[in-house]
């Protein structure tokens, strides 16, 4: 066992700050390569990010070769837990619902702009010019590829909009770390949450490596480790055989199958077996596992009865992106309706009315508090030079906070392996409740509201969930909660601008529209495009939608509450949110697997037996995680098509 007083014990040492901070460009050209180049991979759409873990490993193993020849030079086990976490915390900005969104929203209108769309006439004059490149000597080589960032006029056009957006993101995660050092103890220490995925970075880190010593762990590793490699020589060499575990060897399958009447409303239905997410599925609790295949089936249950009944004619019927953002709503309002009275007792305790309670938080209350106070100034001024009206930046940012909060809740007590909530935001609550038809938005309203879709798009990518992540670990490895709140505040500004970097840069280099994936241009069209709807079809208040949005709140609410009173009420409102989302319709039946596995395994054999297999559980993630990392690193190097286990 490493000492505690042993050197780099306190995690947050000069040189684990200076090797996380000169790994941060490496890792944020590896996600956008594999997430906007080659489209492949995508790391940050899950929960458990690979490329963290496969980083974590090579620091591992690479230590511990270290420590026989050349100990003192050794990485101490919470210097590597830092690093692990700064680039987490970087990799997630750098992320599909992110940088890599924001970054073509700066040229993709002009761009795209023709006579028939109109957008020119519809918004242009409502894009604000810090934030947008108009001229098309910047942009145009950006599309074409096979060119360079590194010119004078090219770097000052991009340094506004670049920096301006990049300034935002850091102060937004910032106000994030500052609402997670305020809920810290409530989640953690009183409520004693789980954390399920803090479990493979903290057990793999272990002094002495029992992990990597285990049996069990390598023929789980061993088990997806192979099927990896085996589709890896597949997809360089078609003549060896395919293990059919990705879902996209199944869409053409079961888009054929469910054809005709009433069968259509199941299209996109999508079977895989993805072995870490089988690994995953066995560490989450058994309720969340049952109720995430389950309330999976009840969507495409209510989208076959609508269809039977003939209401899928109501445009948008049964409403599915509304109940589920409802239902994040409803567990924001039940997590802080539980916490009320350790919120209350802060507030008495910065009136020195109650005793002081955050000796050893990542930052003391008041300091939290100047954070946000801080922070909602920023994004005062920010929304007003998008041109947003104070009430509408108050509403808006408070929905986002409201959608983080619960992320963060759900990944702390449950660790679920996707949460996507897609079409969920409030730029689409907010039309939804009031319309577009200039009752209530003008046009400038609207562009406001569509410029900040970039980190509303989906809420996979997400920095508050892993902040709270990382003070879990350091409570665990005894690093200190307020040095890994500077870490974290490092991690975040560099990260930001290592991901502006990779992303502008290979956009010249290969051309968003040459070289690069389709994604890059269909992330810069949409908010656009859907503006353009709003403004040139303008619509009323959807009380429709209004209803699914009382019934996801009331219904989340309801099962909350059955929950806590009922010991044996099985369903999990948490299911019930994540589980309409695009990566649980990957995952649903990997997911089902794992719950059938561990409720017998707990049924027959007991709970010692299950916490022994739960080694293999960690091997399967282990194992596709280190040879898919492997792969898409060939890939890149040799600049060929190689296997991608996710997606």
């Amino acid at each position: 066992m490493q000492e505690p007083t042993a050197p780099g014990a306190r995690g947050v040492t000069a040189r684990a700050l200076i090797i996380a901070c000169l790994l941060l460009p490496f890792n944020a050209y590896w996600v956008i390569q594999m997430e906007v180049v080659r489209y492949q991979g995508h790391p940050t759409t899950v929960s458990l990010l690979y490329n963290s873990i496969f980083i974590l490993l090579v620091l591992v193993l690479g230590s511990a070769l270290t420590r026989r020849f050349a100990p003192r030079f050794a990485l101490h086990r919470n210097e590597m837990l830092v690093i692990y976490l700064m680039v987490t915390i970087a990799s997630v900005l750098a992320g599909h619902d992110m940088v890599q969104v924001v970054a073509p929203q700066v040229i993709m209108p002009y761009w795209l702009a023709t006579a028939e769309n109109k957008w020119e006439q519809l918004f242009f004059d409502f894009l604000p010019r810090h934030l947008t490149i108009r001229d098309p000597r910047i942009y145009t080589p950006a599309f074409l590829g096979y060119s360079t960032l590194y010119t004078r006029e090219r770097l000052l056009a991009w340094l506004p909009p670049a920096m301006s957006w990049a300034m935002f993101l850091a102060v937004l995660s910032t106000m994030m770390l500052s609402i997670n050092a305020i809920l810290r103890r409530r989640w953690m220490d009183l409520e004693k949450l789980n954390y399920p995925l803090t479990h493979l970075p903290l057990e793999l880190s272990e002094p002495r490596l029992p992990l990597l010593r285990n049996k069990l762990m390598w023929a789980g590793f061993a088990l997806a480790g192979a099927v990896d490699l085996v589709n890896g020589f597949h997809e360089i060499w078609p003549v060896w055989p395919l293990i059919k575990v990705r879902v996209v060897h199944y869409d053409a399958y079961m888009g054929g199958l469910f054809q005709g009447f009433p069968w259509r409303a199941l299209a996109g239905t999508r079977i895989s077996f993805y072995p870490f997410a089988i690994g995953l599925g066995m560490l989450l609790p058994l309720d969340l596992a049952f109720s995430s295949w389950f309330f999976y089936i009840f969507w495409k249950g209510q989208r076959l009865v609508s269809l039977l009944l003939g209401l899928e004619r109501i445009p948008g019927f049964p409403y599915v992106e509304e109940q589920s953002s409802a239902a994040y709503l409803g567990l924001t309002a039940f997590a802080l309706w539980m916490a009320r009275h350790y919120l209350r007792d802060i507030w008495l305790s910065l009136r020195r009315q109650a005793p002081r309670t955050d000796s050893g938080e990542p930052m003391s209350y008041p300091v939290a508090l100047w954070v946000l106070a801080a922070g909602v100034a920023f994004l005062g001024l920010f929304s007003r030079g998008l041109g947003m009206w104070p009430w509408l930046a108050i509403v808006f940012f408070g929905l986002y906070f409201a959608i983080s909060i619960a992320v963060t809740r759900v990944r702390a007590e449950l660790g679920p392996p996707a949460h996507d909530l897609h079409r969920g935001g409030p730029d689409l609550i907010l039309t939804n409740i009031f319309g577009t038809d200039r009752s209530v938005f003008d046009p400038q309203q609207l562009t406001a509201m569509k410029l900040c879709y970039w980190f509303n798009r989906a809420y996979r990518s997400h920095p508050m969930p892993i902040q709270l992540e990382a003070f879990k670990i350091a409570q665990v490895a005894g690093i200190g909660q307020a040095p890994m709140a500077i870490a974290l505040t490092v991690a975040t500004f560099l990260g930001v601008i290592s991901a502006w970097w990779a992303q502008v840069h290979l956009f010249y280099v290969y051309g968003i529209a040459a070289k690069t994936s389709f994604a890059t241009t269909t992330f810069g069209r949409e908010p656009f495009q859907e503006l353009a709807s709003w403004l040139q079809a303008p619509f009323p208040v959807r009380w429709p939608r209004i209803g699914a949005y009382a019934v996801g709140f009331l219904f989340t609410l309801l099962l909350m509450f059955l929950r806590v009173n009922f010991i044996w009420w099985p369903f999990h409102p948490v299911g019930y949110a994540i589980s309409s989302s695009w990566s649980m319709n990957c995952l649903w039946l990997p997911i089902l697997i794992a719950w059938l596995i561990k409720a017998v395994i707990l049924r027959y054999a007991g709970y010692k037996a299950f916490q022994e297999a739960i080694p293999f559980a960690l091997g399967l993630v282990l194992g596709e995680f280190t040879i898919g990392s492997v792969w898409t690193i060939i890939g890149i190097v040799l600049q060929i098509n190689t296997y991608s286990f996710w997606v």
